[in-house]
C-alpha cells in the first residue's frame, strides 16, 4: 500500500498470492549503498523474466526510508517495464541488519553450483518449447 493507504489497481503482473504485498514503486528507493551492480545484460534478463512470468517472489524493503535491501535489480527492471506497483516485504531492520541481509541474499546465490546434467535437460526442454533462452541470460548454443 502507498503511504496514504491506497493500493494500485493494476496488479496482474504480480502472482496472485503476493498481491496483498503490493506497494507503489514510486514510494521505493534503490539502495545507494548496494554493493551489487546490475549491468545492462543482467537487467535485460530480469526484465525478460518479469515480462514472461510476472513477479513470483517479493523484494525486501526496509521500512525506514523505503530503501530496497534485496531486489534492487528487480525494481529497476520492473520500472523499465512501466509497472507502477511491486510486491514487497517491508521489514523494520536497523541499518546493520539490513546491510547484512542484503549481502547474504546476494552472496548465497553466487555460492550455489549447477548440476550440469539437470541444467542441460531443463534448457533442452525449454528450447523445445520455444522459450527464448537468450532473453533469460542463456547462450542458446
Amino acid at each position: 500500500m502507498a503511504l496514504d493507504g491506497t493500493l494500485p489497481v493494476a496488479l496482474g503482473h504480480i502472482a496472485e498470492p503476493l498481491r496483498g504485498l503490493a506497494v507503489p514503486m514510486a514510494d521505493l528507493v534503490l539502495d545507494p549503498a548496494n554493493a551489487r551492480r546490475h549491468p545492462a545484460r543482467n537487467l535485460a534478463t530480469i526484465e525478460a523474466s518479469l515480462r514472461l512470468y510476472g513477479q513470483r517472489k517479493p523484494i525486501v524493503v526496509r521500512e525506514a526510508g523505503r530503501v530496497v535491501i534485496a531486489g534492487n535489480g528487480t525494481l529497476e527492471a520492473a520500472r523499465s517495464l512501466g509497472w507502477e506497483s511491486i510486491a514487497a516485504v517491508i521489514v523494520d531492520d536497523d541499518p546493520v541488519t539490513a546491510a547484512g541481509f542484503g549481502l547474504a541474499d546476494n552472496r548465497s546465490a553466487e555460492l550455489a553450483e549447477w548440476d550440469d546434467g539437470a541444467l542441460s535437460a531443463l534448457l533442452g526442454s525449454l528450447a523445445e518449447a520455444a522459450v527464448a533462452l537468450g532473453e533469460l541470460g542463456w547462450d542458446p548454443g
